[in-house]
């Protein structure tokens, strides 16, 4: 086994299985409990307009945030925006910041090879069965193996981060207030408990159900369909529809390419709503140290 993961055994293993089953099944129960609910209904202005804003916050804290900011480094957030960044990312109840880099990373260092956390291909035959099953582990089957990353390994920057550091230990906080904010937006547009309701199960649990396998989905789909526009070790992709319900994270082949990239859409017609947010930050003096792939580099890489 790697010194680079832990194997998790017998109860520990079990507890963790269940917690994961958790984080899985109650979004989606939340979903399904939301469509019930507003069968039959027109959804209101309010209703949209939490759902996007919240599915937007904590989009933007798994991309921006977790994604660019923490694990790849790709610029520096300036004072208590680099603290909403790692809220915001937390909020989307993908698991704790330290734990989320840890397994992205080692995801670039093994990527679609023996290590890689999350690869559809490694250990499956390539044929129909073998790519349902690589579909189904990248997507979320992996989630319950019993090897975890090492954040002491993978992560040790962040390790020494303070910020981060405490940001991760009041990880459940974030998640309440994942499902309490919806809740008590609901309740002051509306003044009611219906309202409230709408608001935990349409902004709340659905959100959080979308929010998570649309990034799952990067691993998954991104790593099976789509174009290859610059080469790579791995069978990373760019997934056009991916990349418009990811905020640009679908630009998969550009990001393994020139992982530092705080900017996936390198090239012209790739919409990045990400990196359309870090740069409007930048100019607002928030961001600083952004961190580019030169036009050199663009044309030497592709394919």
């Amino acid at each position: 086994m790697s010194t680079g993961v832990k194997r998790l055994e017998g109860a520990t293993l079990r507890s963790w299985r269940v917690t994961v089953g958790a984080v899985v099944l109650v979004p989606f129960l939340g979903f399904l409990a939301a469509v019930v609910h507003l069968w039959g209904e027109v959804l209101r202005p309010a209703d949209l307009l939490s759902f996007l804003g919240f599915y937007l916050f904590t989009g933007f804290g798994i991309t921006v945030g977790y994604h660019r900011l923490f694990t790849h480094r790709g610029f520096v957030a300036v004072g208590p925006l680099r603290w909403l960044l790692a809220v915001a990312g937390s909020m989307a109840v993908q698991g704790p910041i330290l734990r989320w880099a840890a397994d992205h990373r080692r995801h670039h260092r093994h990527s679609d090879q023996p290590g890689d956390p999350h690869s559809p291909h490694v250990g499956e035959e390539d044929d129909l069965l073998g790519l349902l099953r690589g579909f189904a582990w990248a997507h979320l089957g992996w989630f319950f193996d019993a090897e975890k990353s090492r954040a002491s390994v993978y992560a040790p920057d962040l390790l020494r981060d303070p910020l981060v550091r405490r940001v991760d230990r009041l990880y459940p906080l974030w998640i309440a207030l994942s499902l309490g904010l919806p809740t008590w937006v609901g309740w002051l547009a509306t003044g009611s408990a219906d309202g409230a309701l709408r608001g935990l199960l349409f902004a709340g649990f659905a959100r959080v159900f979308f929010v998570q396998h649309v990034t799952w989905s990067v691993n998954s789909v991104c790593h099976l369909f789509g174009s290859r526009g610059y080469r790579t070790r791995d069978e990373s992709r760019n997934h056009r529809p991916m990349a418009i319900l990811a905020l640009g994270e679908g630009w998969h082949n550009n990001h393994h390419a020139f992982p530092g990239s705080p900017r996936h859409g390198l090239d012209r017609g790739q919409w990045d709503p990400s990196w359309w947010l870090i740069r409007g930050l930048e100019r607002l003096g928030l961001v600083r140290e952004v961190r580019l792939p030169s036009p050199a580099a663009l044309e030497g890489r592709r394919r």
